[in-house]
């Protein structure tokens, strides 16, 4: 593919379209674009110290896999005041981790500021709890507050750094592990806003990994002016070329893209009960046997930006017999390299895309931070995936072809049956001009106009020799319409209905409850469909 039109190439206006339509209440406005649907192949564009602790560490409970019980956690009273009520100001109250993520019982930093004299900071469990969401694990005395220096621009990489001092020091001992959010509240209700941080697991053996997506997250966030798709001006060319997470996020007040592509897929598979770990991409692209002797691993709703470490180490759990999910679209997209900052390692999201000749990283001998399918070193998402990333934007009803298939066990839908809006507002699709594994069924096929492009979005399931099965929706709305209810007219969720709720609720419930009971390979064998779906 030439670089002219390489996704990334020129994006902006379009890419901003895209988030702010893809987030609904998140308001992802100004944060860049892609190349579109003209081309095929185009994208789009209380504790001390700081230590993470040991890589592995034996959990003391027992009885279910990996010591966590997910049914007894979401048994406990939760707490559904946890939502930011009150943001307040632009500036009244922000801050960031300076841990991606920790093991139970370390602690991590809290670097935060504000125009309020003191603030609090609650830390909420995210999951079922009866509806509720979350459970509040832990809250903090009153701290006093600090308005903390101006950010600065790095003239290289455009990458935009706070240098904050540390505001506070948060032990998580007693905090079960999962993915949680701190809500930050200003003295006297002046401002809220979240921090985002998972208790990882130490070994994910039997249970079913969450991998929250926060290389992608980052590459999103224009907290300072700047992200991995335009700078102030709006422009591709004033892109930042590294993005850190050593600063806040700037959209869904600081919760980044988890509660609209995380959540409710993690409220879904807590209310099951399904036995869980928790981890991030950062996490799984660190530690190479992390998803040793996982039962699967659930990429989530927008899962853009993956490290060649954390490709591999998927690849190598299904080659093992672990079930990937891929719950969203234009999955494993970016290649990106992950370096350390001044916080700690791992917290700078390198990406160059269309000007990785100008990396240093690539100069000394890394792979090209460009998209996957793209040269120099192509290697395109779908030998993985089994989809392709095919276009955006697009917004298309969701059209089953296999009824029959065991993972619409229960849904009563029938062949040509359709989901308004389902498919949106990227889409993926099977293509065997890529590399594709077989046998590969297609469960769904939906037409879609891209841009004038008529094509097709394809919701696809292939399984493996090792025994894995691997699903992929191939649509970005997945995750977002498991919260589906109503008659769509609202426009919330997309113009979602509960219809559309209900398909991916049981569809998904069926997947989780397969894919945690070992290699679905072997009990649910793919049965290839491709040339009866498009023919020669």
């Amino acid at each position: 593919m030439d670089q002219e039109h390489a996704p990334g190439h020129g994006e902006s206006a379009g890419r901003r379209r895209f988030l702010t339509i893809a987030t609904g209440a998140a308001a992802l406005a100004g944060l860049g674009a892609v190349a579109g649907c003209a081309d095929g192949d185009a994208g789009r564009p209380h504790g001390t110290g700081q230590g993470t602790g040991p890589s592995a560490r034996a959990s003391a409970d027992g009885g279910v896999p990996g010591g966590f019980d997910v049914k007894a956690e979401n048994a406990r009273p939760g707490n559904p005041d946890w939502h930011v009520a009150k943001a307040g100001p632009a500036r009244a109250i922000e801050g960031f981790a300076d841990r991606v993520s920790v093991l139970p019982g370390d602690s991590f930093g809290l670097h935060v500021s504000t125009t309020a004299p003191r603030f609090t900071v609650s830390a909420y469990r995210m999951g079922w709890y009866g509806g509720a969401r979350a459970r509040l694990v832990w809250r903090s005395e009153a701290l006093p507050g600090v308005r903390q220096p101006e950010h600065t621009v790095d003239p290289a990489t455009r990458m935009v750094r706070t240098r904050w001092p540390r505001t506070a020091t948060v032990d998580t001992k007693g905090w079960p592990e999962g993915c949680y959010l701190l809500r930050l509240d200003a003295q006297g209700g002046e401002g809220q806003r979240f921090v985002p941080v998972t208790v990882r697991s130490a070994a994910t053996a039997g249970r079913t990994v969450l991998v929250n997506a926060v290389a992608t997250w980052q590459a999103y966030n224009r907290w300072g002016g700047y992200g991995s798709y335009d700078g102030p001006n709006g422009g591709y060319g004033t892109r930042s070329l590294a993005v850190t997470f050593d600063r806040p996020y700037d959209y869904d007040d600081g919760a980044g893209l988890f509660l609209v592509y995380e959540a409710p897929l993690l409220a879904l598979a807590e209310r099951l009960g399904i036995p869980l770990a928790y981890a991030t991409t950062t996490d799984v692209a660190r530690e190479k046997r992390l998803l040793e002797g996982a039962a699967a691993v659930l990429s989530p709703g927008h899962d853009e930006y993956w490290s060649p470490e954390q490709r591999a180490h998927f690849t190598a759990a299904r080659d093992a017999g672990t079930n990937i999910a891929i719950m969203g679209a234009n999955c494993c997209f970016r290649r990106i390299r992950l370096e350390p900052s001044e916080l700690g390692p791992d917290r700078t999201v390198v990406c160059y895309k269309s000007s990785y000749d100008q990396d240093p990283g690539f100069r000394r001998g890394h792979p090209a931070t460009v998209d996957f399918r793209s040269a120099p070193g192509a290697d395109p998402e779908s030998s993985l995936l089994g989809v392709i990333y095919d276009g955006y934007p697009v917004d298309a009803p969701y059209v089953v072809t296999r009824p029959e298939h065991w993972l619409f066990e229960g849904t009563g839908v029938k062949a040509g049956d359709r989901f308004a809006h389902l498919v949106g507002i990227e889409y993926d699709r099977v293509n065997t001009g890529f590399p594709t594994p077989r046998p590969i069924e297609i469960l769904a096929h939906s037409p879609v106009v891209c841009e004038g492009r008529p094509s097709h979005q394809d919701t696809a399931y292939y399984t493996v020799p090792g025994g894995a099965g691997v699903f992929a929706t191939g649509t970005m709305r997945w995750v977002e319409a498991l919260d589906a209810t109503g008659d769509g007219r609202s426009g919330a969720n997309h113009g979602l209905d509960a219809k559309a709720g209900a398909l991916t609720t049981r569809v998904t419930e069926n997947l989780l409850r397969v894919f945690a009971a070992g290699p679905a390979g072997r009990t649910h064998p793919a049965q290839d469909n491709v040339q009866a779906v498009y023919g020669s």
